[in-house]
């Protein structure tokens, strides 16, 4: 068949710089602004809703104009089990190697001199007296993945993010630290990671809002649905209906419409005039909500069960809120003066927002999607609530 398959979408992962399918959102300015500004920026939000595409775009974006860029993934640097020594450690030789040092600083020799000093001194010294001065002509930009990972560490990371904020004061007393820039990204709060206010570098940062997909900026999926499906345009704006431009569900949910024309052998799937919603959900329903569990490839659907499951203690907590979400939509539907659960910061509602599972519209809890509330039904919370010993 005459598909034409030069558009591919992507399902997990991070996309390429250069990918077709990515969606450039506004997020996308202002982090990149923020950056070229000076402002120490992160974005925090759950899981598989374009962080690292975000990240490595920008990255070849500020590499374009010869600052120079460094990616660190904390994922990789250790587990719970390593030391404060070996894990700061393992920043500074991180950044050294992927800085090309080598040349200029014997590594062993320098960490050997410094080995009185406290693990974030040494970080301290390291920036200051080694990278700064050595690369004196470029502005260096510290990407750093994976933020939740400090969560693990059997050690407190205050003294991490004091030194962030401590670059950052450092610009009106030492020039130099002007050209150094950070940006965090996460499935995170602030308040998880530091509680202290006065120590925080999150009070002087810029928090960049990675919202979902608006249906006008998604519209150069449409693209690659045109070779396959009549309607292309309208069969997307069905694909949002249901995900409401969750980028990882937006994406798997193109695919499918792909995948099912090539398992029909037709050059291209005519769907009526009208029907192009029944079309979608039909799909929705049989490739997405039924048998969830088994269909969910790769994961997600799963990863938001695991996330509001995993600590038996809070779980009861999470779905009691998530529960409450339910009722009053439902309730809302028959009489729209019903009030919405209004979101207030509490630990236990940031950890429900991280998940993924609700969003905060305009100060007010509501479920994320309608495959998500087609997923997590009130039967299934019942179900888990059931079987929890906490709830």
């Amino acid at each position: 068949m005459g598909i034409d398959l030069t558009m591919r979408y992507q399902v997990g992962g991070s996309l390429k710089y250069d990918d077709s399918t990515y969606i450039v959102r506004q997020a996308d300015e202002q982090l990149y602004t923020g950056l070229k500004t000076g402002d120490f920026c992160y974005i925090f939000n759950c899981h598989q809703t374009g962080k690292s595409s975000l990240l490595h775009r920008t990255i070849h974006r500020l590499e374009k104009e010869n600052h120079i860029c460094v990616y660190l993934s904390l994922a990789l640097l250790g587990t719970n089990q390593i030391t404060p020594i070996q894990w700061y450690k393992s920043i500074i030789f991180s950044l050294f190697h992927k800085l090309n040092l080598t040349k200029q600083v014997n590594f062993e020799s320098w960490w050997e001199q410094q080995s009185e000093l406290d693990p974030v001194q040494q970080l301290y010294k390291f920036v200051e007296q080694v990278l700064l001065r050595v690369i004196q002509n470029n502005r260096i930009f510290i990407f750093i993945d994976n933020i939740n990972s400090l969560l693990s560490l059997n050690f407190p990371v205050n003294d991490f993010f004091i030194w962030i904020r401590y670059c950052y004061e450092q610009q009106s007393h030492n020039p130099s630290f002007q050209r150094l820039g950070f940006a965090l990204f996460g499935v995170a709060s602030p308040s998880n990671l530091i509680a202290d206010r006065h120590l925080t570098p999150f009070n002087i940062g810029q928090a960049i809002k990675l919202c979902d997909f608006q249906l006008h900026e998604a519209m150069p999926l449409a693209y690659g649905l045109e070779e396959v499906v009549s309607q292309p345009q309208a069969i997307l704006a069905y694909i949002i209906h249901w995900t409401r431009g969750q980028p990882f569900l937006t994406q798997k949910l193109c695919q499918l419409v792909v995948q099912v024309a090539l398992e029909s052998y037709k050059e291209t799937i005519i769907i009526p005039k009208g029907a192009e919603g029944y079309w979608v959900e039909q799909l929705v329903r049989s490739r997405i909500i039924q048998h969830w569990e088994f269909q969910d490839q790769p994961e997600h659907l799963r990863t938001i069960r695991d996330r509001l499951l995993f600590d038996e203690h809070k779980a009861g907590k999470l779905l009691n809120i998530y529960q409450q979400v339910l009722q009053v939509e439902e309730v809302r539907n028959r009489n729209p003066i019903q009030n919405l659960i209004s979101a207030d910061n509490s630990e236990d509602q940031t950890e429900l927002l991280l998940s993924g599972l609700v969003e905060n519209n305009n100060g007010y809890l509501r479920v994320k999607n309608l495959i998500y509330r087609s997923v997590f039904t009130p039967q299934w919370v019942s179900r888990k609530l059931e079987y929890l010993p906490f709830s």
